[in-house]
């Protein structure tokens, strides 16, 4: 890569944020310089955690930004989603260090977006420079892998032709089809499942609880005490770790301001559930939910329910709930592709792992097929 110049950053804010963000663009929240540093000035991020900020930058042959990418040195493989232990496991078996490796990603957030953030106006082979020159970092590094994880498909295809290893995942996204509201959503499905969403609504705004969604600066420190609160007993009852530290939330409100919207219930005015969303161009993006006591489908209720109201009352194109949940099929959120890519920079490692994903791709197709068979769709409906 004659000419062009990479750079490593130990901190976001080595990078000016018009810089970065003329980069990331402005259709997704994860990928912006205010959500990453929140992160980093939250101390959710930091090297205690395994998350150890190496933000790569690269400079076209003319001097200009031409690409950034939000970029960790990481001592374990927690809080990714796109799950490579049995590969660490295997390597270092056969003697080899797995860990440090470098992950391409935005922490603990399985959310699909860029990842080689490049200028719109950048040269066109730009993110095929980037591709390389994340494989010469662990080649001078000594680390063992790069991981771009939850990146676009282009962006995954890109990477392919530069000799890294595609692999595939699943999530389940909600798709508008220019509905006016629920009602119309519901139409689109069979019989059974409306009367059956119907019925948990029901239940669920039944239970005395009082919702209301909240954005920006309506949020409260008081709602954010309370989100942290029910984001630990969360994490607790799944035996995870709590990497967002309390600062983290007020912080996220203050840089995002109405991008943020936290959706609550109230019982009697005492805050018992959250579920916090971030809202991009034409996508609101499920995140950190939680709540105390057990309240009848109160989780449906505030994570898919009330976000496609708001999906629908926005015009937005898509709601991504995160993560795992066939359970979200009948509820209208159907499987979608996710993507990564690999480098490997041990030959032998490369090639079994190469092996692996190439037998796992027809297996999450055939996943995502089968899925879609459950679909409460009616027929002819998307």
């Amino acid at each position: 890569m004659p000419d062009w110049s990479v750079s490593l950053h130990d901190s976001i804010h080595a990078i000016p944020a018009t810089e970065w963000d003329a980069c990331a663009g402005v259709d997704n929240p994860f990928v912006s310089h205010a959500f990453l540093s929140a992160l980093e000035d939250s101390d959710s991020v930091r090297r205690e955690t395994g998350w150890l900020p190496q933000h790569v930058s690269l400079h076209a042959p003319d001097g200009q930004l031409a690409a950034t990418c939000p970029a960790y040195i990481k001592g374990h493989s927690w809080g990714e989603y796109v799950f490579d232990q049995g590969w660490a496991r295997a390597f270092e078996a056969a003697g080899g260090r797995y860990y440090p490796k470098l992950q391409i990603a935005v922490p603990f957030t399985p959310a699909p977006g860029p990842r080689l953030l490049t200028r719109p106006d950048a040269p066109a082979e730009t993110q095929a420079v980037m591709a390389d020159a994340l494989r010469q970092i662990c080649h001078d590094t000594g680390l063992s892998s790069a991981h771009v994880t939850f990146c676009t498909e282009r962006e995954s295809n890109v990477l392919a032709e530069r000799g890294w290893l595609p692999r595939l995942g699943l999530q389940y996204h909600w798709h508008n089809q220019n509905y006016a509201c629920f009602d119309d959503f519901l139409e689109t499905l069979s019989s059974r499942k409306r009367k059956a969403i119907r019925r948990e609504r029901r239940d669920a705004n039944a239970a005395g609880l009082s919702f209301h969604t909240l954005r920006g600066s309506d949020i409260t420190p008081e709602d954010w005490q309370a989100s942290y609160t029910f984001y630990q007993n969360t994490i607790d009852k799944k035996w995870g770790n709590a990497y967002l530290t309390p600062d983290f939330f007020p912080l996220l409100s203050e840089r995002l301001q109405d991008r943020v919207v936290l959706m609550t219930a109230r019982h009697e005015g005492t805050p018992v559930a959250a579920a916090l969303n971030l809202l991009g161009g034409d996508t609101l993006y499920g995140r950190n939910w939680g709540c105390v006591g057990n309240w009848p489908f109160l989780h449906f209720e505030l994570c898919y329910y009330r976000a496609i109201d708001f999906a629908i009352a926005h015009g937005l194109k898509r709601v991504e709930a995160g993560a795992q949940g066939e359970h979200k099929i009948q509820r209208g959120y159907l499987p979608a592709l996710t993507h990564s890519a690999h480098w490997l920079e041990n030959p032998s490692l490369r090639n079994g792992v190469g092996a692996f994903l190439q037998a796992e791709r027809p297996a999450i197709l055939a996943e995502a097929e089968a899925l879609n068979v459950l679909s409460p769709y009616r027929q002819g409906e998307t």
